[in-house]
């Protein structure tokens, strides 16, 4: 528990000026169907070895699916994939209705027209505070096409716009 007293909507409304990208964490659970979570704490940690991290609330019931796969992929979502977004984050077996993927050479869904799709053997879990803090190690990465990601910024999702 924290020695400082800081109001949790306080906390949510200040860290809510910084935008985020948007990433969909997929695997495939025990029965070999897609689990899946929307992140917006998605970061590269290290180049050598290559490593990639995000951080799981610990409520999450998608998490302890994803986590007991081993590996994962983390899917960054383009601009106009808001559709993906709200399905994943449907609770129950809902939440890939409607949502197109493949299964790569490591078995992970890949999402169809992501930007780019990071797989990764999971590395480390550690707490941090109400979260987890996993890094991954990439096995394999790819951009697959040019297009704006996916932002969240103040409760709501966007895109990029360059200033001129």
């Amino acid at each position: 528990m924290s020695q400082t007293t800081i109001d949790p909507a306080a906390f949510r409304q200040v860290l809510s000026s910084y935008p985020t990208g948007v990433c969909v964490v997929t695997a495939l659970d025990a029965s070999n169907r897609p689990a899946g979570m929307v992140v917006g704490s998605f970061t590269s940690v290290s180049l050598d070895p290559p490593l990639v991290g995000f951080f799981p609330d610990k409520k999450s019931s998608s998490w302890p699916l994803i986590e007991a796969a081993g590996h994962f992929c983390v899917n960054v979502m383009g601009s106009d994939q808001q559709d993906i977004c709200r399905a994943v984050t449907a609770r129950g077996p809902e939440k890939f209705v409607g949502v197109e993927y493949t299964i790569s050479e490591h078995n992970l869904p890949v999402i169809a027209n992501a930007i780019a799709c990071i797989e990764c053997r999971l590395y480390s879990v550690t707490e941090a505070g109400d979260h987890w803090f996993v890094l991954g190690e990439v096995l394999r990465l790819e951009t697959t096409r040019e297009d704006d990601p996916m932002l969240f910024h103040r409760g709501r999702y966007g895109g990029f716009a360059e200033i001129i």
